[in-house]
């Protein structure tokens, strides 16, 4: 999924806002510190995404037949070959 700068940054002050209302929870470091912590950390997890989803297609594009995309076949084999990726990073 691609995210705008923006809507990854809107996203990490809402999860260190969220963890910061936690009892259980106190910050060593200070909340901006934390905030880019989590922000590097969501787009690392959406680059990932987005290997895993090239990797998907690219074994759907290397069918012997055309698979169009958007059909059932289709999506049968993007979630399969998908899950397979998952799989092979431990996910």
């Amino acid at each position: 999924m691609r995210l705008s700068r923006d809507k990854v940054n809107q996203l990490a002050h809402t999860v260190t806002d969220a963890v910061a209302g936690l009892d259980e929870v106190e910050f060593i470091e200070d909340r901006n510190t934390i905030r880019l912590e989590v922000r590097k950390i969501l787009e690392e997890l959406l680059m990932q995404e987005a290997r895993i989803d090239q990797a998907a297609r690219q074994k759907i594009e290397s069918q012997r037949r055309t698979i169009i995309e958007g059909s059932e076949e289709w999506s049968i084999l993007y979630r399969k070959y998908y899950n397979e990726e998952v799989k092979k990073l431990g996910v």
